[in-house]
């Protein structure tokens, strides 16, 4: 009896609980709906709480695959970008619903070369070996010639490069992430065109990722150019005795570069890369002792802060190309063990850089002073120039297989196997074999360095258009306006003063430059002057 009456009495109280609640929920929703608010129905409500449901599901499968990455990993950094409240590996949660995963990046191909999922991480060290290589190769032998038209300022500026160029690394590398529910910051995007797509989305959702594209493939056919410049230009000035212009010398060296045609990868090239980043080094001290045993004769009375209004606008484009990095930051930070490293690494690189730099620049420009020439070598005595240049050949032709297959894989994955959007049919057989036709279209890429290495031989003033033109854009406007764009609202009134002054500094520079690059290079074929 007394179980009888106790369940009639909870079963009121559960009635009477149940009518009140109905009560309060219907006055709620008539206040809300007064209030110009829609109140969710019960169909409405089962599907938030599915979609609940789902996301809980979702994360937590999420969970369970970034602590697999860390115990695949093995250990300490494995799967941290480091600091409180970072996670890496989230790579497909992303807020806005912009930028595609890791594996519809199109960024050239950088990332398949650095390093993958299923690749080894590399230390920080080894990172910044990659990034010296990047800022501290052949095109340090056009700073004294920076020198010669900026005086003082042109050592200034060697600095300033170098502060900024590190600050804009940075901050690109920041775009790559965004804070999720639970404020922790994760990668969400895998490359320099990811975050130009992000930042022109909903509207114009791949115009960054094109406008980055062509900056690109600009500045890495150009690099290659420079090379096959310069190394007509070191051998014909280490043999000027023989018959064989540097054009001529251009044309040999392009013909031992047309193997690079039938590159698919470049493990065989980078078995040489340490070896001839060393040689550098070596021929960089031997000219540095050199200079410095003719220390007595240096010239201190013609460095002077009066600048070549003319020239030095050049000056600034060769500084800024020579530090330019910013391509495979995004992909080798992604590959970090320890990723919050970065900007320990990017702050001694770039600091040992310019120092290594100015010290090469003013040393060089004392010992020779106003017969200063484009590329600095060609003021050795000739006992040892031809040496040195040779060595400097033979790294400018194993140098040059870098930007050519980046540039290639940049074309290739733009115009050739972008799925639907492809503009011509695919490359590659199905087989994975390389076509006949898009064979030829690697030796025309090949020749057309070529050619505008024998029509533009002038290695200072191709090296100043391309640093005003993409140098300046991929290192100092881009990321700065990327900044911007996409951490408005978590910058600090200095981070957004930095950034618009980076943007205006970079832009004037970028337009004189390229103005006075151009005046240059039209006068120099207008006139015949000596390459």
């Amino acid at each position: 009896m007394a179980t009888v009456i106790r369940s009639k009495i909870s079963n009121k109280l559960s009635n009477a609980a149940t009518t009140v609640t109905n009560k309060s929920q219907a006055k709620v929703s008539g206040m809300f709906a007064r209030l110009g608010f829609q109140a969710a129905t019960d169909e409405e409500a089962l599907g938030f709480a599915a979609c609940d449901d789902l996301d809980y599901d979702h994360r937590q499968g999420l969970q369970m695959d970034i602590l697999k990455n860390d115990e695949m990993g093995g250990g300490e950094g494995g799967g941290e970008m480091g600091g409180e409240g970072t996670v890496e590996g989230d790579s497909h949660y992303q807020r806005d619903g912009t930028g595609p995963p890791p594996s519809a990046s199109k960024d050239g191909g950088f990332c398949s070369e650095f390093g993958g999922p299923d690749k080894p991480k590399i230390t920080a060290w080894e990172a910044g070996w990659n990034v010296t290589n990047a800022i501290q190769g052949m095109f340090v032998l056009g700073l004294p010639y920076a020198i010669l038209h900026g005086g003082y300022l042109g050592l200034f500026l060697i600095i300033f490069a170098a502060v900024v160029c590190c600050y804009t690394g940075k901050i690109l590398i920041s775009c790559l992430y965004e804070e999720n529910e639970d404020g922790q910051l994760v990668r969400v995007r895998d490359s320099y065109v990811d975050i130009a797509n992000a930042c022109c989305a909903p509207r114009f959702p791949t115009l960054g990722g094109h406008v980055v594209n062509v900056a690109q493939i600009i500045e890495l056919v150009m690099t290659c150019i420079l090379y096959v410049v310069v190394s007509g230009n070191l051998m014909y000035n280490s043999f000027p005795n023989l018959p064989v212009s540097q054009r001529s010398w251009a044309i040999i060296a392009t013909a031992a570069l047309l193997p690079c045609a039938f590159l698919k990868n470049l493990k065989a090239v980078s078995k040489f890369s340490l070896l001839c980043t060393l040689a550098h080094f070596v021929i960089n001290i031997l000219v540095i002792a050199y200079c410095l045993s003719r220390a007595r004769d240096w010239a201190w009375d013609k460095v002077k802060f009066y600048i070549d209004v003319k020239k030095f606008p050049i000056s600034i484009g060769i500084i800024v190309f020579s530090y330019t990095s910013q391509i495979f930051l995004p992909s080798l930070e992604g590959n970090m063990q320890k990723p919050s490293e970065f900007h320990c690494m990017m702050n001694w690189t770039h600091i040992a850089a310019c120092i290594l730099k100015g010290l090469f620049a003013l040393v060089a420009y004392l010992t020779w002073a106003d017969e200063t020439k484009e590329v600095i070598t060609d003021n050795l005595p000739s006992s040892i120039r031809a040496i040195v240049n040779i060595f400097l050949v033979a790294k400018a032709l194993l140098s040059y297989p870098l930007p050519f297959f980046a540039a290639v894989e940049v074309l290739e994955k733009t115009f050739f196997q972008d799925g639907g959007r492809a503009f011509f049919p695919d490359c590659y057989g199905g087989d994975g074999r390389l076509k006949s036709w898009g064979l030829s279209l690697r030796c025309a890429l090949v020749v057309f360095t070529m050619l505008m290495a024998i029509y533009v031989p002038h290695f200072a003033l191709l090296m100043g258009l391309t640093g005003s033109l993409t140098g300046a854009g991929l290192c100092f406007l881009l990321p700065s306006l990327f900044h911007l764009k996409l951490l408005w609202r978590k910058l600090l009134w200095h981070q957004v003063f930095f950034d618009v002054a980076i943007f205006v500094i970079g832009g004037i520079c970028s337009i004189s430059g390229f103005i006075h690059s151009v005046e240059g290079l039209i006068e120099a074929y207008k006139y015949n002057l000596p390459d």
